[in-house]
């Protein structure tokens, strides 16, 4: 059963992808859909058998890679925090698959699409079971992979093109910090195997401190940083929402971006004797947080607006890993897949029913035309506010509750910039709701005439996500960080014995209900500044310091501009100079193919020309060679010989002159 899991969505994929032109777009959605659903139930299943009742399993399947050192076997491990990612990943894209049967109904090429997503699912689960480093890193790149696929699925779009190349080259940027950070454990402890590695650390540090295991902990951050959109390689994720819809659920919500931040807690044992890589990793989470926050308030595009959301949450779960708090970080990130993935999903519903469109700015009016998409994103965007007793309430506020109780520079500073970006977070959740259905309507007449609600297929998932954004912390909480909870006693994370205890009495009662305050102002500020006093927004965003805030948020901190003006000019620059022309170029054409080519033609003319046709020339060499050939053969040959063979080869070649 445990290995089915896994090998359930790559049968899907391959099925869909060799035969789908032999069993159509209804049998590659059936097929595929059907394999990550049942995939999904046995994933239920080894809840119960592996977190409940507390017993891990560990598959070892064949050999893989065997070299002096290194011994990295196929192997799963199925703990805990693997069942539980499990239940996300497989639940989740269960539920895209089926909606992409409906959302993608009108396009000519569904079995390669569905082939696409099954292949996703399991390179993500080969992320998540992996057992040692370098199986974890084949699901890390080809996640990689196949979001390139995934975000090029339109390949005719330019944009698609440019936001799929974009994603692939800033995750190797991501991805090369982490192939360093695994070979440096590796040259360190001559293992890549999780439990023998992190085994080794305590007496490691011990004798030769804490230095060496920061560096490669930042180093496996830097990874973590590509591929959950952390500060300073954020900028390819809005983009990445070129896509098919069901694509950016799927990413989103509970597969890709999730990856460094489950990477950073699978690797918490290494994490903790790193206290300097776990402040980094706290600053940079909080500076996430707050500047997707600040740039989702203008953003105008409907799926851009969830895609800075979730950059956001993501700055939550990583300073979450900061502050030492691993099981609140991954209760975040279960909990925030569940109403990511139904905001995403609603909004494709909205995008399908207006002919495509995802600017706000052209919709309005639809809450009578799509009540059940209203409701369902209505659900969804309170439980990501923190709205009290949704999901998000129940993570995100004890995230910013143990924030506080950490009592550090780290910690404090954290915490500020979540309460204030909770406050952002309500801001645009609220105004993309008010665009989108209460604002009187800007779109085209036919596109009103012509717009309907989600389809069974499309709304089914819905209806699903919706009941895990209502129910799924609260029925989960005690479980999963409730104190006494012995739900990670077999995972491979580590709890430290400073963990908070989430229902400390002496948090002040005013510090929990900051959170609070501050969404449900920025919620109402929204509201009532474009219902009401929408020409005061407008003029504050004509005024000069209002356009230029205005232009530096819609702009996206400009990051865009930095890196094209500053850093991908010297990049090329370097590229062409160093690599192509001194390396490629010269170094190794000169010394490879090109230059031993080059070599052999010319050593080929010279000997052409010895092959003249005269019979004194081949006389000649064939005596010459049978000269130096008793020469070797006999040291003591006579010289007077030479004589004699000398006067033998002017005779020949005199005669054979003369002949001519």
């Amino acid at each position: 059963m445990y290995l089915s899991i896994v090998a359930l969505p790559l049968m899907g994929a391959i099925t869909a992808g060799l035969f789908g032109r032999f069993i159509g777009p209804k049998g590659a959605g059936f097929i595929t859909t059907g394999c990550v659903a049942l995939a999904a139930l046995f994933s239920i299943t080894t809840v119960y058998e592996v977190g409940l009742s507390g017993s891990p399993v560990y598959v070892t399947v064949a050999p893989w890679i065997h070299s002096e050192w290194l011994d990295a076997s196929w192997g799963f491990l199925f703990d805990s925090l693997t069942t539980s990612m499990l239940v996300i990943v497989t639940g989740i894209s269960a539920l895209v698959h089926c909606y992409a049967t409906g959302y993608m109904s009108h396009d000519p090429h569904i079995p390669r699409f569905m082939a696409y997503l099954s292949l996703f699912t399991f390179f993500m689960l080969m992320l998540i079971t992996a057992e040692n480093f370098v199986q974890m890193f084949l699901g890390w790149e080809g996640v990689g992979l196949c979001s390139y696929l995934l975000i090029n699925f339109w390949y005719t779009r330019i944009q698609a093109n440019k936001a799929a190349m974009k994603a692939m080259i800033v995750n190797r940027v991501g991805d090369f910090g982490f192939a360093l950070g695994i070979f440096g454990f590796f040259a360190t402890f001559h293992t890549v195997e999780f439990s023998t590695l992190f085994a080794q650390v305590p007496a490691y540090v011990s004798v030769h401190g804490d230095s060496w295991i920061t560096v490669l902990c930042l180093f496996l951050f830097v990874g973590a940083v590509g591929k959950s959109a952390q500060l300073g390689l954020h900028t390819w994720l809005p983009d990445a929402m070129e896509g098919p819809t069901p694509v950016s659920a799927l990413i989103h919500a509970a597969t890709m971006v999730t990856a460094g931040i489950f990477m950073m807690i699978r690797c918490s044992p290494l994490f903790e004797y790193a206290p300097t890589a776990l402040i980094v990793v706290t600053v940079f989470g909080a500076m996430t947080a707050f500047m997707a926050a600040t740039t989702g308030m203008l953003q105008n595009d409907l799926k851009k607006v969830i895609a800075y959301s979730t950059c956001s949450q993501l700055g939550y779960m990583a300073f979450a890993v900061g502050l030492s708090q691993y099981s609140v970080s991954m209760f975040h990130l279960m909990n925030h897949a569940y109403f990511k993935a139904l905001l995403f999903l609603s909004a494709g519903s909205v995008i399908h029913a207006v002919a495509d469109e995802q600017d706000m700015r052209r919709m309005g009016g639809l809450l009578r035309l799509l009540p059940y998409t209203y409701v369902m994103m209505l659900i969804g965007s309170m439980a990501l506010m923190g709205f009290p007793f949704l999901t998000g309430f129940y993570s995100k506020d004890v995230i910013l509750e143990v924030a506080y109780a950490h009592y550090s520079v780290a910690g404090t500073f954290a915490h500020w910039l979540g309460v204030i970006s909770a406050f952002f977070t309500a801001f645009y959740s609220f105004r993309l709701i008010y665009f989108t259905f209460f604002r009187d309507t800007n779109a085209y007449r036919t596109t009103i005439e012509h717009a309907h609600d989600a389809p069974f297929a499309m709304g089914f998932p819905l209806f699903v996500l919706s009941l895990g954004a209502l129910f799924g912390g609260y029925l989960t909480r005690d479980a999963i960080i409730g104190p006494g909870s012995n739900y990670w006693g077999n995972a491979i994370v580590t709890l430290p014995e400073h963990a908070i205890l989430l229902d400390a009495e002496w948090i002040p009662l005013s510090i929990k209900w900051i959170p609070l305050i501050f969404s449900l102002g920025g919620a109402t500020l929204a509201v009532v500044l474009y219902h009401g006093f929408s020409p005061l927004v407008h003029s504050i965003q004509l005024s000069p310091w209002g356009r230029e805030l205005t232009l530096f948020l819609t702009k996206k901190w400009l990051f865009d501009r930095v890196y094209n003006e500053c850093i991908v000019p010297v990049a090329l620059r370097f590229g062409y100079t160093t690599t192509y022309k001194a390396l490629d170029k010269g170094l190794i054409e000169h010394f490879g193919p090109f230059g031993i080519s080059n070599a052999v033609e010319k050593l080929v003319e010279n000997v052409k020309t010895l092959h003249s046709g005269y019979i004194y020339h081949a006389a000649f060499w064939m005596i010459s060679a049978l000269f130096i050939g008793l020469l070797f053969i006999s040291p003591g040959f006579d010289l007077r010989l030479l004589w004699i063979l000398m006067i033998s080869i002017l005779f020949i070649v005199e005669k054979d002159k003369t002949n001519a």
